[in-house]
């Protein structure tokens, strides 16, 4: 899965122009749905004109299963980092969010799903999470309140929206 988009969490207010890319799998496992979470990996956001950036990084849930009232959810963290000299020098262990307090996404459906390609099947779709809540900073240390102003943190649910744009390649194994 590849997503491209725009995120809006506190004062950030930024788009995602390189894919954040998820890798699963999902099948029956012994006459059981189940589903297995592969990697996640994203490039630093840009945070406007701050020396900061964020990366998101995968915050230890995912249920990918569609129904009528979501896409999907997930737990997602964004690392953060400096942009001085090296854009994305992580900030050793500070995040918005953490494994124990992740940004919980639960995405539904704005742009109908379409097939792009039929051999590889390739599908595209829009989904957003408007509702969500973003914690504080975690990890920071001493930085951390100020970390927390600069980002507009803690941000409160239906402050925040995360928009995005997917296209899912969909392989089957035997």
């Amino acid at each position: 899965m590849h997503a491209t988009g725009h995120l809006r969490m506190g004062a950030v207010d930024e788009p995602l122009t390189e894919p954040m890319k998820i890798t699963f799998a999902e099948g029956r496992v012994d006459g059981e749905f189940r589903q297995v979470f592969g990697e996640m990996t994203a490039a630093p956001i840009r945070v406007g004109s701050t020396p900061l950036t964020l990366t998101p990084q995968y915050g230890g849930y995912a249920d990918f299963l569609s129904d009528d009232t979501r896409r999907g959810e997930f737990d997602i963290t964004f690392a953060l980092g400096s942009a001085h000299g090296l854009v994305g020098r992580p900030l050793s262990g500070c995040s918005v969010g953490s494994d124990a307090d992740a940004v919980h996404l639960v995405l539904k459906d704005t742009v109908p799903t379409r097939v792009i390609s039929g051999d590889p099947l390739v599908l595209a779709f829009g989904a957003r999470d408007a509702e969500f809540s973003a914690p504080r900073t975690s990890g920071c240390g001493p930085l951390g309140r100020v970390l927390d102003r600069a980002l507009g943190l803690p941000s409160t649910a239906g402050a925040n929206a995360f928009d995005m744009d997917v296209t899912v390649a969909i392989r089957s194994y035997a």
